[in-house]
């Protein structure tokens, strides 16, 4: 029997308010977590631009039911933020994201605390970061990919060692000429990302028929964090899918123009058996997982 097999009940908790002084608003965070378990295993979720941790519950509560606890930060270009299109934090709003991240380890003990039951339950030595979108470069830079600074010129190295691996989901390529002049423009900070020390484990997803509007190159710009990083690194390409990747958004998210459930239950058993299998947890379920479904395929290097 598969782990995916087994699911048990979770309870979520949101908003949890971590103090942010120098951000400007106060980082709001939900935390999901089954009811029972030890040793639990944390992945820290980011969304795509204009989300906010109110959503993808297909995978979030997917992960939670199965033994993950998952801690979702609302990042500031929410739409339930409300920051002005001319705000001046805007050209940091990539750095912003990964300074949300590296709250949410800092205050662990905090989020912990606000879930009834949860106190003693987890595992640190075991945390992975995942990302959709905008969503995926922020966990990324976690795990070693560096962006460009569009203030000052610079790429730092913003990773992260408490995260051991990660998942990376419909995530930007190459700057430079494979942008549209509007990403160009209005993104700067996929100007110019550095994948070559992207070192960390991951699994990148992305669908064949995922058309950005960011990028000149189509569908296999989305492939770029694979083949632009150094191993141990695995990508999984989903046929027929869109940028929303059949729905993982949410149950009835707007944005979803690949509507798939059966889509959006192979992403969820694929990313819980490669989580299983990077954090050293199981390698049963990842290895039956490369076996391959008509609705995809997965390599490795």
């Amino acid at each position: 029997m598969l782990v995916s097999d087994v699911a048990i009940p979770v309870v979520s908790v949101q908003p949890v308010v971590l103090a942010a002084p120098d951000r400007g608003v106060d980082l709001r965070v939900r935390v999901s977590a089954p009811v029972g378990g030890s040793g639990l295993p944390i992945v820290v979720f980011s969304h795509g631009f204009g989300s906010s941790s109110l959503c993808y519950g297909p995978l979030v509560d997917f992960w939670a039911a199965h033994g993950f606890v998952v801690i979702q930060p609302t990042h500031l270009d929410s739409r339930t933020v409300g920051l002005p299109p001319d705000a001046s934090r805007r050209p940091q709003l990539w750095r912003t994201r990964v300074g949300d991240m590296r709250l949410v380890l800092d205050r662990l003990d905090l989020l912990e605390a606000a879930v009834p039951g949860l106190a003693g339950r987890l595992d640190r030595s075991r945390i992975a970061a995942a990302g959709h979108s905008f969503g995926g470069q922020t966990a990324g830079i976690l795990l070693g990919l560096r962006v460009l600074d569009p203030v000052t010129g610079n790429a730092e190295d913003l990773a992260d060692s408490r995260i051991k691996a990660g998942v990376l989901l419909a995530t930007a390529g190459r700057g430079g000429d494979d942008l549209t002049p509007f990403a160009a423009e209005n993104l700067p900070w996929l100007k110019g990302p550095d994948f070559a020390h992207m070192t960390a484990p991951a699994l990148v997803v992305a669908g064949d028929h995922d058309e950005s509007p960011l990028s000149v190159r189509g569908p296999e710009w989305l492939a770029d964090p694979y083949h632009l990083s150094p191993g141990p690194k695995s990508l999984l390409t989903l046929f027929e899918a869109e940028h929303s990747l059949g729905g993982i958004a949410g149950y009835e998210a707007r944005e979803t123009t690949d509507e798939n459930p059966e889509r959006v239950a192979l992403i969820q058993r694929v990313t819980l058996a490669y989580l299983r299998h990077a954090l050293g947890i199981d390698d049963a379920d990842w290895a039956e997982a490369k076996n391959g479904t008509p609705m995809g395929r997965i390599e490795s290097k």
